[in-house]
């Protein structure tokens, strides 16, 4: 799945090509993706300008004039591209949004988990109703280690599925969670609530550095990913743990280990990370 540098980096290829830009028409070809999808209920954003492209969480918002968006999730193995309007369709494309320029943004999806909705916001650039429950982005100044101690409180929740609760703070994904422990050198199994504030402080620094790293490479392709231009991710090559079961640890040389937290595949050094 697309996590939050993936879906940065769709963002930013898709505001560079659509600011400014009005949707004339929409077509959906397939009756459902995630949810039900059907043509009539992008009515409110046709005909209006698009104001700004942004993300929230994982989640792609289109902001058009009147404080109408498009709400757009990926899902597991969604991708778009820009296509001519008259352009053969493949066999998972399932939604074309004909802009006035004469191009298509067309969205592909096979395994059809992603979504798409038209909502209103109360307030301009505010989060769309269908998102207020989510907690704070990790590269915003509200994500400190006091919040991630207070809300850990007496959890015994693993601290690897405590990272990855969008209710606690958004966007860091299985792989960067990985990824973000294992440079603050902090076992994904510990108890949560077992974090001492030096810890936290050092994971907020991590999750951070290991987001912003991601970003510029583009993101992390393992299967389906691909950017709105083709382009594929390129932080494959600076995973330290992700995917290294059996391998040796970058920093101290043990058997890297695999272990199922939350119903996903973890990865740690068991000497580095404590």
């Amino acid at each position: 799945m697309p996590e939050l540098p993936e879906v940065e980096t769709v963002v930013r290829g898709l505001a560079r090509q659509l600011h400014g830009r009005t949707i004339i028409r929409v077509r959906c070809h397939a009756p459902r993706l995630r949810h039900p999808l059907r043509a009539r209920d992008f009515a409110p954003v046709r005909g209006r300008r698009i104001m700004a492209v942004r993300r929230r969480a994982k989640y792609i918002i289109v902001e058009f004039a009147g404080r109408w968006t498009l709400v757009l999730h990926l899902g597991m193995t969604g991708s778009f591209r820009f296509v001519p309007a008259g352009a053969r369709r493949d066999k998972h494309d399932h939604i074309d949004w004909l802009l006035d320029d004469g191009r298509c943004l067309r969205y592909n999806d096979p395994r059809r988990f992603g979504s798409a909705a038209a909502e209103l916001l109360s307030v301009a650039g505010g989060d769309p109703p269908s998102l207020a429950a989510l907690g704070p982005e990790p590269l915003g100044s509200a994500l400190t280690a006091d919040y991630l101690r207070q809300r850990a409180a007496g959890r015994i929740t693993a601290v690897k599925a405590f990272i990855m609760d969008q209710r606690v703070v958004v966007g860091v994904g299985n792989i960067y969670a990985a990824e973000a422990l294992f440079r603050a050198r902090i076992r994904p199994t510990r108890a949560a609530g077992t974090v001492t504030m030096r810890e936290w402080r050092r994971l907020v620094t991590e999750i951070r550095r290991v987001l912003a790293m991601a970003i510029r490479a583009g993101g992390t392709t393992i299967s389906d990913y691909v950017a709105p231009d083709g382009s594929e991710g390129k932080f494959n090559v600076r995973l330290k743990v992700y995917g290294r079961a059996g391998r040796p640890c970058p920093a101290c040389g043990a058997v890297i280990r695999q272990q199922v937290i939350g119903g996903r595949s973890s990865f740690f050094c068991p000497k580095c990370q404590h």
